[in-house]
């Protein structure tokens, strides 16, 4: 089937060859792509690249904003009411393209299962406000759930205006002892300093996604990107802690290039599946214990442990040694968990299926 020609602006959204080829592989001549900008009580705005639509998932069709989909725009029915004849039903999302760089987190609902935060993102600005109490321990959380999506994480310290010069050499040089080599921004959105070290990672057709507790300037920072006051924002509670003024995930088109997807602020962060992003967060550890005596080492008191060692010597910071030791415990089955639930939970719909067919025949 040939590669269904595209408007140029989806260009601008992050389409390309790629994108094409999985919509190609389809073999559904009807499907036109879309790229979903938000997610809502049951609908999803969906960018088409000269326009935006409001479309419906299909039944077992589990969307999140930043996904590339391949939607039916032909008019459907949704048969005739009690006010008058059919009337036309939303547009229909048939199918989700492979997602390429996915952020996960616990679902709200708990019961082991994950919920895609956002989809096919490039870049993931971890975010850390400056006027508040630093949380190396919640930034090393944040920096394993960034590698584990596989986009390339960069710690973004905002409100750089709300603090003396002092604080925040200090504030990055405590940064840079947890962050393994990861990129570190300074930026201020009321007085737009440090945008210039920020422009790199906001490319025409390229994805940030910001990630950060509530209060961590995250809205103001989209506001000042998009040129407009398109996000709510809040101060922060005397007690630290932010309001949480974002309340739904959005990818947000700036005028200069880019795309940007703000999140709700976490307070309670988990990063179970994730152990890769674990081992990369951490890689300096990760590193220093391939020279522990016993390749299966617990790190917790066995005679020749190069992580207990170093600990002895000073050269290995206690925090940050049970940090790792805390995070790389949790569960890794999560993600084997929600797909083996998803098989059975389509053997069952196909058994269902089955059975109804067989009772209408009786």
């Amino acid at each position: 089937m040939p590669t269904k020609s595209v408007v140029p602006g989806l260009l601008a959204l992050g389409w390309d060859d790629g994108w094409a080829s999985a919509l190609s592989d389809l073999d559904d001549g009807n499907l036109s792509p879309g790229r979903v900008s938000r997610v809502d009580r049951g609908l999803c705005t969906v960018m088409t690249g000269t326009a935006e639509v409001r479309a419906s998932a299909e039944r077992g069709v589990e969307v999140a904003v930043g996904d590339w989909v391949g939607m039916d725009l032909r008019p459907t029915s949704q048969g005739p009411t009690s006010e008058g004849p059919p009337s036309k039903g939303p547009t229909q999302i048939v199918a989700i393209l492979p997602r390429r760089h996915v952020f996960r987190r616990e679902a709200p609902s708990g019961g082991g299962s994950t919920q895609i935060v956002a989809a096919n993102i490039d870049t993931v600005l971890v975010c850390n406000a400056l006027d508040g109490g630093l949380s190396l321990r919640h930034l090393e959380r944040f920096l394993a759930l960034a590698w584990q999506s596989g986009a390339t994480p960069v710690v973004l310290m905002t409100k750089s205006d709300a603090v003396p010069p002092a604080v925040v050499a200090e504030a990055v040089k405590a940064v840079e002892g947890v962050a393994n080599g990861v990129s570190i921004v300074v930026v201020s959105s009321t007085a737009g300093g440090g945008m210039v070290d920020l422009a790199p990672y906001l490319v025409a057709g390229r994805t940030v996604a910001l990630l950060g507790l509530s209060g961590a300037g995250k809205s103001t920072l989209v506001n000042l990107l998009a040129g407009g006051d398109i996000l709510a924002t809040g101060a922060v509670r005397k007690d630290g802690s932010g309001r949480h003024t974002t309340t739904h995930r959005e990818l947000v088109v700036l005028p200069g290039g880019g795309l940007l997807i703000d999140t709700p602020g976490m307070r309670a962060l988990s990063v179970e599946g994730a152990g890769g992003g674990v081992a990369l967060a951490f890689g300096d550890i990760e590193e220093m214990a391939q020279g522990c005596e016993y390749a299966g080492c617990s790190h917790t008191g066995e005679i020749g442990c190069a992580l207990l060692a170093a600990l002895n010597r000073g050269s290995l910071d206690r925090g940050r040694f049970e940090s790792w030791l805390r995070l790389r415990a949790e569960p890794a089955s999560v993600e084997i968990d929600a797909t083996r639930r998803g098989i059975e939970e389509r053997k069952r719909r196909k058994a269902k299926k089955v059975a109804d067919r067989r009772a209408a025949r009786t």
